[in-house]
């Protein structure tokens, strides 16, 4: 296929080279006067790979909208809804959104962002375990492909396959959305108890971390069961261990009081988790406890200590 690919990022840049990589012909398209569009331009590569000459570079908006049988959107989440709105007129194939967060504002899940701005149009989630680091290295990896259509979610899934990755269909938008928008919070949770000296918790993290999101994916109209996939626990592993989750690696700066400057989509979605919380009466201790410790309301080590050693409980 030929396919294009909006951003052009740390995880647009791989997307781009991983479907050239898996056989398809490739745009990948920077936003006018994009530091990173003019680095692969200029040298081809960036810190985390190098890209082939056949693949397309292009700050065209409408050409880029009009080249792919297929359009890839890799963005940070929270800038979703403007950009969309940039777009001439309705793109004419689906789309493939490959970001994992919740819209700050409105608590909206992303596929729900672009009905809003887009209307009725067929779009796709990619989630799942994996970082371009690894896989330039060949170390594969499975990933999740996910839509309200199940046509178009094996089309995706059964088109983009390789070696390199193994495609999974996904077991409900709702919970896929939910869960990988969720496990960034839950990787700041775990890079904050990496930054305090309680890696011992990570088990017991990822036992309650799951239950929780689980009830929440349920009272949001999605599937329990989809939370232990491969869009949230099956994700844990890059989330929680990785070093080179910016999730896992904020929380772990934040705690020491130290600066750390990349994206981290954790912090913007676990205020959409919070609020969703309150509206919902849904029951968060993990998430609100993050939020606690961001906000500066509650000390790291008190706000975990006492989330981890509270009251005696069943464990389900």
């Amino acid at each position: 296929m030929r396919v294009t690919v909006l951003g052009c990022g740390r995880w647009a840049s791989f997307l781009g080279w991983y479907l050239h990589k898996a056989g398809h012909e490739a745009m990948i398209w920077g936003r006018p006067g994009s530091a990173s569009l003019r680095e692969l331009r200029e040298t081809r590569q960036n810190r985390y790979l190098t890209l082939a000459p056949e693949i397309l570079l292009s700050d065209d908006l409408p050409r880029a909208l009009g080249f792919g049988e297929l359009i890839f959107i890799s963005i940070g989440a929270q800038n979703l809804r403007s950009f969309l709105k940039t777009f001439p007129a309705k793109p004419p194939v689906p789309l493939v959104l490959c970001m994992k967060g919740l819209e700050a504002d409105t608590g909206l899940r992303l596929t729900e962002v672009t009905r809003e701005v887009i209307g009725p149009h067929p779009a796709a989630v990619w989630v799942g375990p994996g970082h371009p680091e690894d896989f330039v290295r060949n170390i594969p990896n499975c990933m999740l492909i996910d839509s309200e259509d199940q046509g178009l979610t094996r089309h995706i899934a059964d088109s983009l396959g390789s070696g390199l990755i193994r495609f999974y269909y996904g077991g409900g938008i709702i919970g896929t959305e939910i869960g990988a928008a969720s496990k960034n919070v839950i990787g700041l949770a775990a890079g904050m108890l990496d930054g305090l000296g309680l890696s011992c918790l990570k088990g017991a993290l990822m036992v309650r971390g799951a239950r929780e999101i689980s009830r929440l994916a349920k009272i949001m109209g999605g599937q329990e069961i989809t939370i232990y996939g491969l869009c949230h626990l099956g994700d844990y592993e890059a989330t929680l261990f990785s070093p080179y989750s910016h999730n896992r690696r904020y929380g772990e700066c934040f705690v020491r009081g130290e600066a750390y400057g990349q994206l981290a989509e954790g912090v913007a979605t676990v205020r959409s988790l919070c609020r969703i919380s309150q509206e919902r009466g849904a029951d968060l201790p993990i998430c609100q406890a993050v939020e606690n410790i961001l906000s500066g309301r509650i000390k790291g080590g008190e706000a975990l200590g006492s989330l981890f050693l509270r009251s005696i409980k069943s464990e389900f």
